[in-house]
């Protein structure tokens, strides 16, 4: 019998492939850029923070930066400080938050902050920004990080979502600095919380080492 070529029809194959290209471009979402350049401190946690979570940004000369990861609780938040606060923001300044990745001026300079194109306060955050207010009291006059934190946390439970905290603290700030971000959580009633770290290997003859290497050989039986 004379032999015949196979012919493979690869057109739906390429069609699969490109749809997923286009799948994974449009719902790829990048990483934020960071108000200001903060260098972490390395540990062998390998525990990952869900989205939704409150980041608290302290940089080595103690200012602290402040954000959301909840664009639907980010609208209700600026509303919410917008009124009780009577800042007078436009709808455009209030969507200026919203699209901001982080907060690092006073409730006094908010308005003229986020009057600025992203451009100006990408520039401002790392010249002039002074940091949200924060002391180790829970008065929210003197520490309006403590405001933040609690009209946040209300507005993601409005959404649904349990408020985690983050800090990102860098590995040259002051303890006396850090110290303030751990009082006013305390003084919150929020005693669970995490510190966004560097990766690095678990040292070799650990107690985490050997859990681990456990933990490999059960799992490869």
């Amino acid at each position: 019998m004379p032999r015949k070529s196979t012919h493979i029809d690869m057109t739906a194959m390429c069609d699969v492939a490109f749809l997923l290209l286009t799948f994974f471009m449009l719902a790829t979402k990048f990483k934020p850029m960071e108000p200001v350049q903060v260098v972490t401190p390395a540990s062998t946690s390998t525990k990952v923070i869900p989205t939704g979570f409150i980041q608290i940004t302290l940089d080595k000369d103690g200012r602290v930066f402040y954000n959301v990861d909840n664009l639907n609780a980010k609208k209700g938040i600026i509303e919410e400080i917008n009124n009780n606060k009577k800042l007078g923001l436009t709808p455009m300044e209030m969507q200026s938050f919203v699209s901001n990745t982080a907060i690092g001026v006073p409730f006094s300079q908010l308005k003229s902050y986020l009057a600025l194109t992203p451009a100006q306060q990408e520039a401002y955050d790392k010249t002039k920004a002074s940091g949200i207010p924060t002391d180790t009291t829970g008065n929210y006059e003197t520490n309006e990080l403590a405001y933040w934190i609690t009209t946040s946390r209300y507005q993601l439970l409005e959404q649904g979502t349990k408020a985690r905290i983050a800090i990102k603290a860098d590995g040259a700030a002051k303890y006396p600095d850090v110290q303030k971000l751990i009082a006013t959580l305390g003084n919150l009633k929020i005693f669970r919380f995490s510190f966004i770290t560097d990766s690095k290997a678990v040292p070799k003859g650990t107690a985490l080492a050997e859990d681990q290497a456990a933990a490999k050989a059960a799992a490869g039986k």
